[in-house]
């Protein structure tokens, strides 16, 4: 499996603190939390996985060419997610 990081995806994670090894176990080992299977030009999806804190991995998987892009990453607002940090507060 090949890693692609967008642009967006590093300054984020630069700016958030948060390493590759981090988004790669999110990715390879975490809960996926949300699918967005009609998303173009692959699916994305969002991934959560518990460090010192829980982590959210937004990312889309081509699968044909066994690629991940890595979209963003964030530590959720538990303003916008309920406890467990799996599901949305509704607004």
């Amino acid at each position: 499996m090949t890693f692609i990081y967008r642009k967006h995806a590093i300054q984020r994670m630069f700016e958030r603190e948060i390493t590759e090894d981090e988004v790669e176990n999110t990715v390879k080992e975490g809960d996926i939390i949300e699918a967005y299977l009609d998303d173009k030009p692959y699916p994305s999806f969002l991934a959560l996985k518990y460090y010192d804190r829980p982590l959210h991995v937004v990312f889309a998987k081509n699968v044909e060419n066994d690629e991940v892009i890595v979209i963003t990453a964030y530590y959720p607002d538990k303003e916008k997610w309920c406890e467990n940090f799996k599901k949305r507060v509704k607004e």
